[in-house]
């Protein structure tokens, strides 16, 4: 094991290690979505993409389920720095959180109607309410709330599954519309104005889904992020670095067993499915931890990894909707219109390309400007007066 440092960040600089992770999720936020943008009829029949073969075995194994895991993780962990950075300032922040939840809550119903109905930062910007509420709580507390949320999900899932047993058809989703998803397919690779068609008639279900599906878990993982924050974990790695190892053992050992479950059970509707679901609602909590410890301990041995994620990870809003903006150039009417037409392999090697473009983008930006264009917005709207007369000094 490389040497262990603790990083410096008290004075309110950027924290290297979270930009990093921020960073790396990017990639897996990337993979997991682009198979809606690939054939938008999964989104009409509401299963997963790419439901076959040896990619989708992977993708499900690995991300679906994860990394957005790993991002709620950081909001949660970003929202102590935001705390801190506003007693600094002499800031209110309840004044200061309010504006940032309103002004992510607006870019999300943006970023949803026009580019990708999946979007999450409507979701973020109501959850981060809660958090604000929460902010007093101890992070044990937190610890202890986020993972009786985890439970309580995993339970939920697995009495689902058990009462399918008593009627198995009850368990089962609906044949596939096979019109409709050819009609999603075509509005999706037509005019442009086709195309704003199809999202504003899929935003509002998929939104209601992405909430009620998404949003408990999200906010467990806020609580998590939270308490590890207000522990300083990310800044203070040296007190824990000597169990790293062991977070990598129990979350690889226990988390690759429940994606495994869950991409094999994917395509048995009923009771199948909900144990997977079951079984990876617990999982997939060490396996993202796993994934988080093996970065930083990869990133300590090769510094280059992380200095070639780190500015993605700074501008990560801006790179979340740019990935959206991507995706819709190379799948939609709005470009290409390749949807439909590409094999899961050539998906993904899209992916690896909007990926590695926007890691190089993002450095290219930073060396002439601080903030990423969404996050210069979230700045203004957050700080309010004070960015202003900041920017006229």
């Amino acid at each position: 094991m490389t040497e262990v440092r603790t990083p410096h960040a008290g004075g309110g600089g950027r924290i290297h290690e979270v930009d990093v992770v921020r960073g790396f999720a990017l990639a897996g936020i990337l993979v997991a979505n682009i198979g809606f943008f690939a054939d938008p009829g999964y989104a009409v029949n509401g299963t997963l993409p790419m439901p076959g073969g040896p990619v989708a075995l992977v993708v499900t194994t690995l991300v679906l389920g994860k990394f957005y895991i790993i991002f709620s993780f950081l909001f949660g962990y970003s929202f102590t720095l935001q705390m801190r950075s506003a007693e600094r300032a002499g800031a209110s922040v309840r004044a200061r959180t309010l504006r940032r939840c309103l002004g992510l809550f607006v870019i999300g119903v943006a970023h949803g109607v026009l580019l990708w109905i999946g979007d999450i930062l409507t979701l973020y910007a109501v959850l981060g309410l809660v958090l604000l509420a929460l902010r007093g709580i101890r992070p044990r507390t937190a610890v202890v709330t986020g993972t009786v949320i985890v439970a309580v999900l995993a339970l939920l899932w697995a009495g689902l599954a058990a009462l399918s047993t008593l009627d198995p058809s009850a368990g089962q989703a609906p044949p596939a519309d096979l019109a409709a998803a050819a009609r999603s397919l075509a509005l999706a690779t037509g005019s442009p104005l086709d195309v704003l068609t199809l999202q504003l008639e899929l935003y509002p279900p998929l939104v209601a889904m992405v909430w009620i599906f998404q949003g408990p878990m999200a906010l467990a993982m806020f609580l998590f992020g939270l308490a590890a924050g207000k522990a300083r974990v990310l800044e203070e790695t040296g007190r824990w670095w000597h169990l790293a190892r062991r977070v990598q053992w129990i979350g690889f050992g226990l988390g690759l067993p429940g994606g495994v479950l869950l991409a094999v059970t994917s395509s048995m509707p009923g009771m199948g499915e909900l144990v997977g679901q079951a079984v990876s609602t617990v999982t997939s909590v060490p396996l993202a931890a796993a994934y988080v410890v093996t970065l930083l301990r990869v990133t300590r041995r090769f510094p280059a990894a992380g200095r070639a994620l780190a500015p993605a990870g700074r501008v990560a809003a801006s790179n979340y909707v740019g990935q959206s903006v991507l995706c819709c150039l190379v799948f939609t009417g709005y470009g290409l219109a390749l949807a439909g037409r590409l094999s899961p392999l050539a998906v993904m090697g899209v992916a690896l390309a909007i990926y590695t473009f926007l890691l190089a983008l993002s450095a290219w930006w930073l060396r002439t400007h601080r903030y990423g264009p969404v996050e210069y917005v979230l700045r203004r709207v957050t700080n309010g007066a004070q960015a202003t007369a900041a920017q006229r000094r």
